[in-house]
């Protein structure tokens, strides 16, 4: 029987959605069920966190939720495309035009400053010289590193770095937003940092942050948490609802 979860009540329409999705991966003669029938929506302006032990499948999942793998049955619904539909250049052209990424390595070019890292995918996405770069700047500026533009990823420490990576997504000014681990590589202050930075992103911006990690300090900075194991979705809560129920005012 496929596993389900009902999505949390919102005025709004999902902008992400999965149905029936199912993955798996074969090595030689090992098979292995990554997502078992995982359906699930996601709400615009939050950020949801999709957490769980390594292995359960929650990559995975962020990875087909943002185009970048097919499922092997089901569907994804995103900004009211199905993706199984999109052949591979619409796929880029759609993460391109409305979606950003942020990895656990942050992904920067050694050779490049913050500044051109933050310009790169905005001169793919056709705009003009002056609007790329004034976006950068803002973006920048936005994530504390107005005055370290000019350094390239050697000079920056590892919070830095995951704040150009943030950086460059958000100058995209992108419908979706998906973090990989985005705090797994930093110490206890720098992560912390980044949680707050990308919770903004959500609130200040609209945007939906999908955030999958294992880090427990982001339970309480997340609108949304999804617990997975085994390529399934265990429970759905809303941490802020939780604590007016235990603590009423």
């Amino acid at each position: 029987m496929p596993h389900a979860i009902a999505a949390a009540t919102s005025p709004s329409a999902p902008v992400l959605r999965a149905e029936a999705v199912c993955k798996a991966f074969d090595s030689g003669r090992q098979h292995t069920q990554v997502l078992d029938h995982l359906s699930l929506s996601i709400d615009p302006g939050e950020l949801t966190l999709i957490s769980g032990p390594s292995g359960c499948g929650k990559s995975t999942l962020l990875a087909i939720l943002s185009g970048l793998q097919k499922v092997d049955s089901g569907r994804v619904h995103a900004l009211g495309s199905e993706l199984g539909q999109l052949d591979l250049r619409a796929l880029e052209h759609f993460r391109l035009q409305h979606t950003g990424f942020v990895f656990q390595g942050f992904n920067l070019f050694p050779a490049l400053t913050a500044l051109e890292q933050v310009e790169l995918p905005l001169n793919h996405m056709g705009l003009s010289k002056r609007e790329a770069r004034e976006r950068a700047r803002r973006s920048l500026d936005e994530v504390g590193l107005a005055h370290r533009i000019k350094l390239r990823p050697s000079e920056l420490s590892g919070g830095e770095k995951q704040r150009v990576a943030i950086a460059r997504a958000l100058a995209k000014e992108p419908e979706l937003l998906f973090a990989d681990e985005p705090t797994s590589a930093l110490d206890a202050a720098n992560g912390q940092t980044i949680i707050d930075i990308l919770h903004t992103i959500a609130t200040t911006h609209g945007t939906t942050v999908l955030c999958v990690s294992h880090d427990p300090r982001l339970v309480a900075h997340a609108d949304r948490v999804l617990a997975m194991e085994d390529g399934r979705i265990l429970s759905d809560r809303r941490p802020d609802a939780v604590a007016s129920k235990e603590n009423p005012p």
